[in-house]
């Protein structure tokens, strides 16, 4: 059950516990104007049935605490206690007067970025950069994101502004994986399900052999070794198989007779290491390091190993993300799981920025894995130029004007590799904490979004300080608008 507030409130209504108002240049005040909070109350509500269980919390509770967590880094449980003792953060959330009392319990927080997923995250990041467009030069505003309309072209129908493209990958918080280290862990929590099973049956039947002291003893005597030969680490392998063999061999014997005594979460637990198992006894039949759709974690089965060719991690696990850059704004156009080409994914990345701007982008401007033969004929015939050389063998003497050229598309690209690198060093890019497949792809897509907002801040900031020295210089300085 949801019930949408009644307005939205302003900040000479909230009420603080000593008198006093709070400063309407607060970081959090500014913020809390730049987004569109009914748009996303009506969203939210459609999410919950009418009249049937507990109300929901508000949509701007919920999608502002998600916004504080990812802008200043914090926990789940510590972001429910700097809401608790801040009052501008519980303005920011909707409250109309300060409460000492923490507004929900820590654990909804995956409730919120479940609810948030990422086609509602890539749409609100869209209202809010779209919002600020200058739209003077068409004749209607481009459609909606997600509606099927067919886009609005401007009236002369010229491409415009440049497209910057790139793709990298988002780590998640997983272990380095290796085959001996999954198998390891795979035995033991295959131990741990037979103990749950055997005390249902305790008395009935004889407790299986596990062999487990052996197991984690041979184990640990190739994992304590620095650089182990390969044929240990074969012949270690191949025990670790054997031991976890035996132990889905006992399961299957025991379920039967006990079915209701697993959990969700260890039937969850054992279809992923069936699946493992079989993986990895098809590589170490076959003496082969690939397989489709390798796990390289039991708790994140979704998690896959993304090759970046980069020298300090040639091989990255997490998910691979896909984005544009326009006009410093950042659009997510694609979060897989698998690995992709990135080039593949210059048509639709087009075609999204007609959707949103309502013209075609005059100059794309990517990496050389992006031109293709067809990226080229689409580019090509649609009047739009792709940045880098020509397919081909490369003429001997090349001209001025492309040279110039060629360097002032790389100065351009760095800007989206500043982004990249900003939302990993800043903003958690680099090491995504969550360990659900949608609520990953939520943090990653909130982690754009809260970048493309404190650009906005950071542009208040700027038109304020300037305001301040002009006046103290006793210029008039122009209005922004």
């Amino acid at each position: 059950m949801y019930r949408i507030p009644d307005d939205q409130m302003s900040i000479e209504d909230f009420i603080l516990p000593f008198e006093g108002k709070l400063d309407k240049n607060n970081r959090w005040v500014q913020l809390a104007e730049l987004i569109p909070w009914e748009k996303i109350e009506k969203r939210y509500a459609s999410l919950f049935p009418e009249y049937k269980g507990n109300i929901a919390k508000p949509a701007r509770m919920a999608f502002g605490a998600l916004i504080i967590k990812e802008k200043l880094g914090l926990t789940d449980r510590e972001t429910v206690e700097q809401i608790r003792e801040n009052p501008y953060l519980q303005y920011f959330i909707g409250f109309r007067e300060y409460s000492s009392e923490a507004p929900f319990d820590h654990s909804l927080m995956v409730h919120f970025r479940k609810r948030f997923h990422l086609e509602s995250m890539q749409d609100i990041n869209d209202m809010i950069c779209l919002s600020e467009q200058d739209n003077t030069d068409q004749d209607d505003d481009p459609p909606p994101p997600g509606t099927g309309e067919p886009p609005k072209t401007n009236r002369n129908n010229k491409n415009k502004g440049k497209l910057i493209l790139d793709a990298t990958c988002a780590p998640a918080d997983i272990r380095y994986p290796t085959d001996l280290s999954l198998l390891n862990e795979a035995r033991e929590k295959l131990e741990a399900i037979i103990d749950t099973l055997y005390s249902s049956l305790r008395g009935t039947i004889k407790k299986p052999r596990t062999y487990r002291l052996k197991a984690r003893k041979q184990y640990l005597a190739i994992a304590k070794q620095k650089k182990p030969g390969k044929k240990k680490l074969r012949k270690a392998v191949g025990q670790q198989l054997r031991y976890v063999a035996r132990n889905l061999k006992h399961i299957d014997k025991l379920l039967p007779q006990s079915p209701s005594a697993l959990s969700k979460k260890h039937q969850e637990q054992l279809q992923v290491i069936r699946e493992l198992y079989r993986q990895q006894q098809y590589m170490y039949q076959n003496k082969t390091p690939r397989v489709e759709n390798r796990i390289v974690s039991i708790s994140q089965p979704h998690v896959r190993p993304i090759v970046r060719g980069k020298t300090s991690a040639p091989t990255e696990f997490g998910a691979k993300v896909a984005i544009s850059l326009v006009n410093g704004d950042a659009f997510l156009e694609k979060v897989s799981w698998n690995n992709f080409n990135e080039g593949g994914t210059l048509i639709a990345s087009i075609e999204n920025h007609r959707q949103r701007f309502g013209y075609y982008p005059e100059t794309v401007i990517a990496d050389i894995i992006y031109r293709t033969r067809d990226n080229l004929q689409y580019c090509k015939t649609r009047g739009i130029r792709l940045s880098g050389p020509k397919l081909g063998r490369p003429p001997l003497v090349k001209d001025k004007t492309e040279l110039k050229l060629e360097r002032q598309d790389a100065l351009e690209r760095n800007t989206v590799e500043g982004k990249l690198g900003e939302g990993k060093r800043r903003y958690g890019l680099g090491l995504i904490m969550t360990r659900l497949e949608e609520t990953s792809e939520t943090v990653i897509a909130l982690q754009f979004l809260v970048m493309n907002l404190e650009r906005r801040l950071r542009f208040i900031f700027f038109l304020f300080i300037r305001a301040l020295f002009g006046r103290i210089s006793g210029r008039i300085v122009p209005d922004a608008s």
